[in-house]
């Protein structure tokens, strides 16, 4: 029997495969001991304000009982919010009561009701060995700084290991001996729009415009000393230091002692 083309191509319609063509299927990963962290979404910017960006306070500790309460004092006033602000400590080597302090500075301060408690607090405990004494003059002589150093290399990379997490967008190391600060001091850091922040002093005991803040060296050491902020995707490696302005800013901090 002849057909027609219309009457052959009806007759083997059902005959016809169909085809899917999926060049983007997804891959469904079940396994349970595998995590997925999208820092994509996390951003270092200058309106951290308004984007709600966290921050992270970290501060190595060693022999620092005494500075603790005044350290509390001032970062109590910080004006960024604090349920954005996430505070780190790593306590080494040290003889005194540091340990017992810190415990008990943030118990009080975590269990203020007022708005002045934090997002998070953690203590990290790490010794190296380290056994130099906490006297201004032997922390500061030339024989010291490469074992010092070292040391405190070390205990900077343990404390932001542990502590940093995918949520934070900026990095702000603090010292535990600053005397005085200004209130709005991570807003003025963050403001300057920089990878790498770091405000340098350095003796004899002079004022000089670093990185958004006038730091005034009280402690007569030849050493330099610095604090920072820097964006949480920048690492340990690179570093900025801004010059001696003619024009200083109003922002003061004043450093005294220190590990």
């Amino acid at each position: 029997m002849e057909m027609t083309a219309n009457e052959q191509a009806s007759w083997t319609s059902h005959l016809r495969t169909p085809v899917v063509f999926n060049h983007h299927a997804p891959v469904e990963v079940k396994s349970t001991t595998i995590d997925h962290v999208d820092l994509n979404p996390i951003k270092s910017t200058t309106k951290a304000l308004q984007n709600k960006e966290r921050v992270l306070i970290l501060t190595p500790l060693k022999d620092a009982s005494r500075y603790l309460s005044k350290y509390f004092e001032l970062v109590a006033k910080l004006s960024y919010p604090h349920e954005l602000i996430d505070l780190a400590f790593l306590v080494g080597d040290t003889t005194d009561d540091t340990l017992a302090v810190l415990g008990a500075e943030l118990d009080r301060i975590q269990r203020r009701t007022d708005g002045v408690s934090f997002r998070s607090a953690m203590i990290v405990e790490k010794d190296f060995g380290f056994t130099l004494s906490q006297d201004v003059k032997d922390r500061h002589g030339f024989e010291a700084q490469a074992p010092r150093r070292k040391a405190m290399g070390k205990a900077r990379n343990y404390l932001l290991a542990t502590a940093l997490k995918p949520e934070h967008s900026w990095v702000y190391w603090r010292d535990v001996d600053i005397v005085d600060s200004p209130e709005k001091i991570i807003e003025d850091f963050i403001a300057h729009d920089k990878d790498v922040l770091v405000p340098s002093m350095d003796a004899p005991p002079r004022c000089v415009s670093c990185a958004g803040a006038n730091v005034t060296q009280t402690s007569g050491s030849t050493a330099t000393r610095t604090e920072s902020i820097s964006r949480a995707d920048v690492g340990l490696t690179l570093s900025f230091r801004a010059t001696a302005s003619a024009n200083p800013p109003d922002s003061r901090l004043q450093l005294l002692g220190g590990i």
